[in-house]
């Protein structure tokens, strides 16, 4: 993270196939640890992904409440990400 942010990187994208299923069940804690890292280097980050395949109704009210903001965002394509 720190390599990224001494390189001027001005955001960050994962796929969310890229990612391992527990950071989706909130219950782990390993998103929050995660994304508070982002949000501590002042580095946006966006998660492209199918995230319908969760069943949980806090993780779709956590990316709701993200997509809000500028620093975490959770979105569907590459395409959707670059018209924000």
């Amino acid at each position: 993270m720190g390599d990224l942010y001494n390189q001027d990187f001005d955001s960050v994208v994962i796929h969310e196939k890229n990612i391992i299923p527990h950071f989706f069940d909130l219950k782990t804690g390993i998103a929050g640890e995660i994304l508070q890292k982002f949000a501590q280097y002042r580095l946006p980050l966006v998660v492209i992904g199918d995230f319908s395949k969760y069943k949980s109704g806090s993780l779709e009210a956590f990316i709701l409440e993200s997509n809000k903001g500028r620093h975490i965002n959770f979105r569907t394509s590459i395409a959707e990400a670059l018209r924000q």
